[in-house]
């Protein structure tokens, strides 16, 4: 099947030899956010708009910090937090409705303001909508592409998150026969490399006891990075830093 722009991150990302691909994929979506955020994009009216009204959360304040590029990111802080003054302003005057002898007292707007600001983000907005549509496109690619097919089923993998996410997505997108094929994959191919890793965990907790320390690691010795990939989809780099 000819792969059309929106199959080939799809694509790209089942060809990375991971406990995840669906990680590796969100995992490029993420730094792709970033590079936008803070690229020519936070002159922009409408970018700057979302981001005065969103903000960012806590790691993706930090990732956005380890690009260097203090005047853009003073920029997208100042007028955000001109926006942030402003809306606790308005709301600080509105005062709390008091309640009556049955009525409910309502939430502080200042409040009520601040807990959604605290769970809304600009990157984890752009990232959302992007893997929304690639959960999508895996599904379409199951019951279009015989190529793709194969290549699902030969992958290592989930982690716990996406496994769900598969699972959680698949009826909105496939039904009947082809929905029923697609769970059955998916649990098989999920659960036989749960195992496998676990495998090689308990052999690299064997070789810490004297009994096996002249026997070979085989494939445990990367066993606990793969293990946080399989349980909380975190990636552990060369220099053994989390991301």
């Amino acid at each position: 099947m000819k792969e059309k722009l929106y199959t080939i991150p799809v694509n790209d990302a089942f060809s990375v030899n991971c406990e995840c691909p669906i990680c590796a994929m969100k995992k490029k979506l993420e730094e792709d956010a970033v590079d936008y955020t803070m690229g020519p994009s936070y002159m922009e009216d409408d970018t700057r708009m979302k981001t005065d009204q969103m903000g960012f959360c806590e790691k993706h304040m930090r990732m956005l910090w380890e690009k260097n590029n203090r005047l853009g990111l003073a920029l997208i802080s100042s007028t955000h937090m001109k926006k942030l003054i402003q809306e606790t302003e308005t709301r600080a005057a509105q005062g709390v409705e008091k309640g009556g002898f049955f009525k409910k007292v309502k939430e502080d707007p200042v409040v009520e303001y601040l807990k959604q600001l605290e769970a809304s983000c600009f990157v984890c907005e752009r990232i959302r909508l992007s893997f929304e549509r690639y959960i999508m496109t895996i599904c379409y690619l199951w019951k279009s592409d015989g190529e793709f097919r194969k290549k699902y089923e030969s992958s290592k993998g989930f982690c716990n998150e996406h496994y769900r996410v598969l699972l959680e997505h698949a009826p909105l997108h496939l039904s009947g026969k082809q929905l029923e094929e697609f769970r059955e994959a998916t649990s098989r191919i999920y659960l036989e490399n749960m195992k496998r890793v676990l495998e090689d965990v308990e052999w690299f907790i064997n070789k810490f006891d004297y009994r096996y320390q002249d026997e070979p690691w085989k494939n445990s010795e990367d066993a606990m990075q793969r293990t946080l990939t399989k349980l909380n989809g975190i990636f552990v780099e060369e220099d053994g830093k989390l991301h």
